[in-house]
């Protein structure tokens, strides 16, 4: 396949903000959630419940998926706050947790709505790689934890330690060899350099910082969900349809022969990440 444009839509891309419309959201929650956020949901979870929290904010929550796994492992006494910057991502997951002492809310994690010294817990699943100002993010964290609360927050590994989205970024690449889609590498896939990340950490305030890489598994159906998941599942979507707007059908149709000559019909790879914590003084 030969691409539609030469060059400068990716250059275009790189000045603007990510966009998770509701029809991303909606492919989001339904394939790319169990693919890779559940899994690590299920981490996180359990390393919050060690703290015992009875009060938690979470930012750039998504459609929930970490939100309904601290839901399950926490006290039901426990109140959530899950935010997100994107309304169309919390219209898709607010309806699928709608239990007493959980409540949803618009807010950017840079510039939090509440008070000083609110919260035992602030986490945060795959989302700070988007914060333009990342230490502004974990100070706001401070601010708002109680002396001795947590942050908790996870991050991808890099490109190359992600099975499912190194495929995709490498097809993607040589369909559009003069100026190929960049959203995987430049974002979500960025942020992984543990001395960088404890650094900024550390200068928000935070003590005791751990950042630790885990390992999982990510399985799905099949290859043409895995190239769905990612190619309009994700802000990748947009990068797509900026260079190829006619087009998208064929070219999940190609990621997803890559998938499958890669990791097989029934495909599952390898994924990496870090899991962050830091104590409030």
């Amino acid at each position: 396949m030969s691409e539609n444009i030469e060059g400068g839509a990716g250059a275009a891309y790189a000045t603007s903000a990510p966009s998770f419309g509701s029809g991303v959201a909606d492919l989001y929650q339904t394939l790319l959630v169990p693919m890779l956020f559940q899994p690590y949901a299920s981490e996180m979870a359990s390393v919050a419940a060690r703290s015992k929290p009875v009060s938690v904010l979470e930012v750039a929550a998504g459609t929930g998926a970490l939100t309904r796994a601290l839901r399950a492992r926490l006290d039901p006494a426990a109140e959530i706050v899950a935010t997100d910057l994107s309304q169309a991502m919390i219209d898709v997951g607010a309806p699928s947790l709608t239990l007493s002492r959980t409540h949803w809310m618009h807010a950017d994690a840079q510039d939090l709505p509440f008070a000083p010294l609110m919260f035992d817990l602030v986490a945060c699943q795959f989302g700070v790689m988007f914060f333009p100002d990342k230490p502004k993010a974990y100070g706001e964290a401070k601010r708002v934890l109680r002396s001795g609360g947590r942050l908790l927050f996870s991050t991808w590994d890099s490109l190359a330690a992600n099975d499912f989205a190194r495929c995709v970024d490498e097809c993607l690449a040589g369909l559009f060899p003069s100026d190929p889609p960049d959203f995987l590498r430049r974002l979500p896939y960025s942020y992984f350099d543990p001395r960088a990340i404890k650094a900024d950490v550390s200068s928000a305030g935070f003590e005791a910082v751990s950042c630790n890489r885990v390992k999982l598994t990510s399985a799905a159906a099949t290859p043409h969900d895995v190239a769905v998941a990612f190619c309009q599942g994700s802000p990748l979507r947009e990068e797509i349809e900026w260079r190829a707007p006619e087009r998208m059908s064929e070219i999940v149709d190609e990621v997803a022969e890559r998938v499958a000559s890669r990791h097989g019909v029934h495909p599952s790879g390898s994924m990496s990440a870090l899991i962050v914590a830091g104590r409030a003084p």
